[in-house]
């Protein structure tokens, strides 16, 4: 079976959030759900954004919405967890870009992969309901400017 593979560029993260794990995202297997780390992704895409001022409503001048998203899972992780989730803006277009989501956990002093993430955000008019074209200033803060 080929697994999904992720390759991260060499340079810093977009972003760096921090995320505690929650009862409410152990599974039966007493672990974190699948379920549960793309929430945990959407949630450090909301810290990423807020952290401009921006939401998914309202990102530099556009609205966001996912359009595809793909995990690999590295690793187990539990309650009370504090995942770091190190984010990165890829394939930056005039609609769309990636975001990459590389998660871990430090266990004994040293960080372990939990997963790996990416996701296809789309710039969207949601009063038109169709593709929007990208505004300069969420291209600037997606190339780290």
């Amino acid at each position: 079976m080929s697994r999904v593979k992720l390759k991260f560029p060499d340079e810093n993260p977009l972003f760096t959030a921090t995320i505690s794990v929650r009862v409410g995202d152990i599974n039966y297997g007493g672990h974190v759900g699948n379920d549960a780390i793309l929430s945990i992704i959407h949630e450090a895409r909301m810290q990423m954004l807020c952290s401009r001022g921006y939401d998914e409503m309202n990102a530099g001048g556009n609205s966001l919405i996912m359009a595809d998203v793909m995990i690999a899972y590295r690793g187990e992780s539990f309650y009370g967890d504090d995942l770091t989730v190190k984010m990165y803006a890829e394939e930056i277009k005039d609609h769309s870009f990636n975001i990459l989501y590389h998660i871990s956990a430090k266990r004994l002093g040293v960080q372990t992969d939990i997963a790996n993430a990416k996701t296809g955000m789309v710039c969207f008019d949601y009063n038109l309901r169709k593709v929007a074209v990208m505004t300069d200033e969420l291209k600037e803060f997606l190339k780290g400017k």
